[in-house]
């Protein structure tokens, strides 16, 4: 059952169809066919988390997913965190924190900080620590990327209660 595919999504906001092969991967379809190329590729087998997107608000592995599974699906990608121009909490943090480097991980770590703080958002440095633990970097070390991530949480708390 060969054959292209159409395949209907929403990213970003913006609802968008694209015509792949059954056999394409999420990770794929966003960098090839749309050009969402903030989302990286680190190993394809699922192990590196550089290229996690929000799927329906829970984080994925774009490279395990095949874009025919995401059919009808809200994705928010690195390019969506942003608010135009205006860099989010979790992004000025991880800048402000040195929190990057080469940037193949960066947009993973970002994406799932960005699920980290919806589901909690004040977690504690063992509560980051576990929920980053699929982002792998081999350029920054860790620790600062935990700060980043407390920095924003930090951030986001004080925004609200203003």
């Amino acid at each position: 059952m060969s054959g292209k595919r159409v395949v209907t999504l929403t990213i970003n906001g913006d609802q968008t169809e694209v015509l792949c092969e059954p056999r394409q991967t999420l990770l794929e379809v966003l960098r090839n066919n749309l050009d969402f190329t903030g989302t990286k590729e680190g190993c394809s087998n699922g192990n590196c988390g550089a290229c996690t997107v929000l799927m329906d608000g829970r984080p994925v592995v774009s490279c395990l997913v095949l874009a025919v599974e995401a059919e009808g699906a809200e994705l928010r990608t690195i390019e969506g965190v942003a608010c135009g121009s205006h860099l989010d909490e979790v992004q000025s943090a991880f800048l402000e924190g040195a929190a990057l480097q080469c940037g193949i991980c960066t947009p993973g770590f970002i994406v799932q900080t960005e699920a980290l703080l919806a589901e909690n958002p004040n977690p504690s440095e063992d509560d980051i620590r576990f929920y980053l633990a699929g982002n792998l970097c081999r350029c920054t070390g860790y620790d600062k990327i935990v700060r980043a991530v407390q920095a924003a949480a930090e951030k986001r708390q004080v925004a609200r209660s203003v």
